[in-house]
């Protein structure tokens, strides 16, 4: 889950087939995603919203440094796991942080994955044309 390690802080967040971890350190702000700027690997908005939510929660923007790797799913997924991971290395970095981020929903993982197809059918869900005769 999560563990602290020589002044860093891990944390490893999940969301459909995304898997991030997260090295949370005390610091001044920066952010780095696969070695690139969060802007850079995230464009979306949106998307960097998602990312920076737990940080404005606990208002420890300013005072943290992170390292993030994140790989598989989109980036949609990536975000989320991104934000899970986070979550759960601030719980690690500062206990008192365990009842909002808990009452937020950071630190629960979402388990809504893809349905599977199945056979017989053109998708998860969807039916080929019913003729009578």
């Amino acid at each position: 889950m999560a563990k602290r390690d020589n002044g860093y802080f891990w944390g490893t967040g999940r969301r459909k087939k995304a898997v991030a971890q997260v090295r949370l350190s005390a610091g001044e702000g920066k952010i780095s995603v696969n070695r690139l700027s969060l802007e850079k690997c995230f464009p979306e908005e949106a998307q960097r919203i998602v990312i920076k939510q737990p940080l404005e929660l606990t208002e420890t923007f300013d005072k943290v440094n992170l390292l993030i790797r994140v790989n598989g799913g989109g980036k949609s997924g990536q975000a989320g796991a991104i934000r899970h991971g986070l979550a759960r290395a601030l719980m690690i970095f500062n206990e008192s942080f365990r009842p909002a981020l808990k009452k937020a929903g950071y630190l629960t993982r979402d388990s809504r994955m893809k349905e599977r197809k199945k056979y017989g059918q053109p998708g998860a869900r969807k039916k080929f044309q019913f003729s009578k005769r």
